[in-house]
């Protein structure tokens, strides 16, 4: 009996290690989500403790509820916006039609989600960041709360890609060193604000026909990846063919060079580790 009783504490104690181990890797977007999630539910608590004197207490800046680009708001399940800390003057309209930057039925889903069997939920959406004109993917929590009679709807968002990097090609700046070639860099810790938490980035390279890049050397290995087109790659002068699907891996500090041997755009991804930067490159004549 006593083995039996020290075997569950010893299991108990692995379950409870790996729940912590989960807790301390979680990812800063989990994190995010969890407090927005806290920050829905606490906002529900004072709604029910103070009932409508809460609402003041909802639009007061620099607060535990309206910091930065996080804001609690209320509406009614009709759709009239109740509390609104960004825009006051915005309160008291019906946004039940209100659509995100795509079209998407933004009002419905939130009022929808709320009434559903669970009372609650996630709805995702793009909305432009304050200031700017271009969407983000924004991420929303909803629940249902009530007071006396009167049904609310209470969420709280936040903006995807403050904790996970992704962009659109086309956003992406052509750095444009390489003469006429078009070079984009996907990825690279080095040339970003955020904090990416890897050692190695992703180039897009666009070589015209007939044209070729400089001879260079890297003090790192670097890696091509053949998107689209014809080439040829040489490494220390001599030839590796390049075509759709091919990969090669360049040594650190070899002397390389690449054309474009066919009739369309040589199109490939420069993979470095460590991440590029312009000591690690040596342009030769």
């Amino acid at each position: 009996m006593q083995s039996e009783k020290t075997g569950v504490i010893e299991q108990k104690g692995v379950i409870e290690q790996k729940e912590q181990t989960i807790e301390e890797n979680q990812t800063d977007l989990l994190a995010q989500k969890e407090y927005t999630m806290s920050q829905v539910n606490a906002a529900i608590d004072l709604i029910e403790e103070k009932g409508e004197l809460a609402f003041p207490d909802f639009r007061e800046k620099d607060s535990q509820w309206y910091h930065n680009d996080s804001y609690i708001t209320v509406w009614k399940t009709e759709g009239i916006r109740i509390v609104f800390p960004p825009k006051t003057s915005g309160e008291g309209e019906n946004v039940s039609d209100l659509k995100d930057y795509n079209g998407k039925p933004l009002g419905r889903m939130l009022i929808d989600t709320a009434l559903s069997e669970e009372g609650e939920g996630w709805v995702n959406y793009d909305w432009p960041k304050p200031g700017e004109t271009e969407p983000s993917k924004k991420c929303t929590f909803v629940k249902r709360t009530s007071i006396g009679n009167q049904t609310y709807l209470v969420h709280s968002g936040f903006y995807v890609d403050d904790y996970i990097y992704n962009k659109n090609f086309e956003d992406i700046e052509d750095i444009n060193y390489f003469g006429d070639a078009t070079v984009r860099n996907l990825i690279n810790p080095n040339r970003v604000e955020m904090d990416l938490d890897l050692d190695y980035s992703i180039a897009h390279f666009l070589v015209k026909p007939g044209d070729p890049l400089a001879t260079l050397i890297m003090k790192n290995p670097e890696t091509y990846y053949v998107l689209e087109g014809e080439g040829m790659l040489y490494i220390e002068d001599v030839p590796f063919e390049l075509k759709k699907g091919k990969l090669v891996l360049v040594p650190a500090n070899a002397k390389q060079y690449i054309e474009n041997t066919g009739d369309v755009d040589l199109e490939f991804l420069a993979i470095n580790q460590p991440a590029w930067e312009s000591a690690n490159e040596v342009i030769l004549e």
